[in-house]
């Protein structure tokens, strides 16, 4: 497996580096390489390095650089994201990725090593009390929540559920905006989400209830 490491702190990318190999049963072990660090996806974006998994840190999670990285790889890349936040869940999940991780940024080189090891067989992975706050937090959304999390769709949200009312495509709504069928879909998840519905019609249906769109 080829790894690249993003990172805003060298010394960040340094420690990555050591915990890595830091026991008996290290990358190398099992052919795998550390083949690209950076500061930011943009030095991703420019190098395009071939590897199969990006290990990154927070900090240096932009979501628009990140769409335009795993449309790079065409769905083949693994991500692992060093994070104390849940809310990162729901980014990773709607990227066309093959699997992904979400650790803390404090974790032990046995956690972050067996976490590799998970992505290469194409598993998700994720600290427990991070996967738990998640799963408690959508278990107790209630309706009354809801127009509150509606409330913080983006314009661009905004845009793509108006399109999805007037019954287009993924395809079409992306020739319409200039984005990408990726881009689009990037889109409605995050709008799924934030509106607490499963697909296109449940979101339409809410949109109309709530006085986002009209027909």
């Amino acid at each position: 497996m080829q790894i690249a490491i993003i990172a805003p702190i060298l010394a960040t990318r340094v420690g990555i580096r050591s915990l890595l190999n830091s026991d008996g049963s290290a990358l190398g072990v099992i052919d795998h390489q550390i083949i690209f660090d950076g500061a930011n996806l943009g030095d991703m974006l420019i190098e395009q390095p071939n590897v199969d998994l990006l290990i990154i840190v927070e900090e240096a999670v932009i979501n628009s650089d990140l769409i335009e990285v795993t449309e790079i790889y065409q769905g083949g890349l693994a991500i692992l994201v060093l994070s104390d936040q849940p809310s990162m869940i729901s980014v990773l999940d709607s990227l066309p990725i093959r699997c992904w991780g979400l650790i803390h940024l404090d974790a032990r080189a046995q956690e972050l090593i067996a976490a590799v090891y998970a992505l290469e067989e194409g598993l998700l992975v994720g600290s427990p009390n991070l996967l738990k706050e998640v799963w408690s937090f959508q278990n107790k959304a209630s309706s009354e929540d809801q127009p509150n999390m509606i409330a913080s769709l983006t314009e661009r949200e905004l845009e793509v559920l108006d399109y999805l009312s007037r019954g287009l495509a993924n395809k079409q709504i992306a020739l319409a905006l200039e984005l990408s069928e990726h881009t689009i879909k990037f889109h409605l998840s995050s709008i799924y989400t934030k509106m607490g519905v499963a697909n296109r019609a449940e979101a339409v249906r809410y949109g109309i209830q709530h006085g986002l769109v009209s027909l």
